[in-house]
């Protein structure tokens, strides 16, 4: 007998979402891709065609609006979330959205209100749960190998900074809510509930950022509900690769997540060692990309629970705005 497979729309054909189709369509066995949505009418036209999406949509209400999709994929700027999960919710399709969830707590509230008056399935997408390292790491965690954890630290270093449209604040967030919200998210998911933060940053590398009201190097202490401590540390100035890495000390060891050599070589030559790096976040997270999106499908079509709901969305923006005012006051915010 033919398995069914989840008729699904995406809205959002950037960067990201141009992988999501390719993978929705020639990677997902259990995924059909029925429509396509963007601002942009031309590039809409153009993945429709690529990947063999029999409707594409300008404006990505109608896409909502297409009875035969039954699950939206959204991977559209932070700052267009809202109005499309709202949307969505209302017409009764299942809602797979792309981190921050937001970039207020109010509209993430009215977010989840929504959801849970229309019963919808709705998962983050949080791709860094579904890298086979930290996979391995929460495992690892709940069988107490290094014993209680006391120390999270986690480093995330882009190679360089994104456009200035992008980087506005009223687009995505800014630096702490857009880029340090995936480590908040491994925090809580890896130690526990944060109940304070304090922050330092500034636009030191990039001075051009400032002219949106966005910075390019952060420090963010956490402090966890049951006493642990943490510091996550983000740049947009990495220069030689993509750096992310994740350590957690515990009572009896430590656990390290993250590499930084792409290929398997060394270039080993007289007083010079040298390797390549990770280019950028497609490639560090190759895997984990479709395997979020595998897993949507899969937990749709078979009725699970979502591994990863809009109240850990709201919790790790949480924590992204309050560090974001710990930022602006100089001062320790509770959450």
């Amino acid at each position: 007998m033919k398995k069914r497979r989840l008729n699904i729309g995406l809205i959002g054909l950037g960067r990201l979402g141009k992988i999501y189709a390719r993978d929705l369509a020639r990677t997902i066995a259990a995924a059909n891709l029925v429509a396509v949505a963007d601002r942009d009418a031309a590039l809409a036209q153009a993945i429709a065609e690529e990947f063999e999406a029999p409707r594409w949509y300008a404006d990505p209400l109608a896409l909502l609006d297409d009875r035969e999709v039954e699950a939206v994929v959204i991977v559209t700027p932070t700052n267009t979330h809202c109005e499309l999960v709202i949307a969505a919710a209302q017409q009764g399709k299942a809602i797979f959205c792309e981190k921050p969830l937001s970039l207020s707590l109010s509209k993430a509230l009215a977010m989840q209100e929504a959801v849970a008056r229309s019963g919808i399935f709705f998962q983050m997408g949080f791709m860094r749960r579904f890298d086979k390292g930290y996979v391995a790491a929460k495992k690892k965690l709940e069988e107490g190998e290094i014993g209680r954890p006391i120390l999270f630290r986690a480093t995330s270093r882009d190679p360089f900074p994104p456009s200035l449209e992008y980087a506005n604040p009223a687009n995505s967030g800014g630096l702490i809510v857009d880029m340090g919200i995936h480590d908040f998210d491994l925090a809580r998911w890896l130690v526990g509930e944060i109940a304070a933060v304090s922050a330092l940053g500034n636009a030191l590398a990039c001075p051009e950022l400032q002219s949106v009201g966005d910075i390019d190097t952060a420090v963010i202490t956490l402090e966890f509900a049951n006493g642990e401590i943490g510091t996550v540390d983000l740049t947009r100035n990495g220069v030689y690769g993509y750096d992310i890495a994740t350590e957690i000390v515990g009572t009896h060891g430590t656990l390290r997540v993250g590499y930084l050599r792409e290929t398997p070589v060394l270039v080993m030559k007289k007083n010079n060692i040298a390797h390549d790096v990770v280019p950028y976040f497609m490639e560090r997270f190759a895997q984990a990309y479709p395997g979020q999106l595998q897993n949507f499908v899969e937990n749709v079509l078979n009725e699970r629970e979502s591994p990863i709901t809009i109240a850990d969305g709201i919790a790790a923006l949480r924590v992204a705005l309050a560090a974001t005012e710990a930022l602006r006051s100089s001062l320790r915010v509770f959450i």
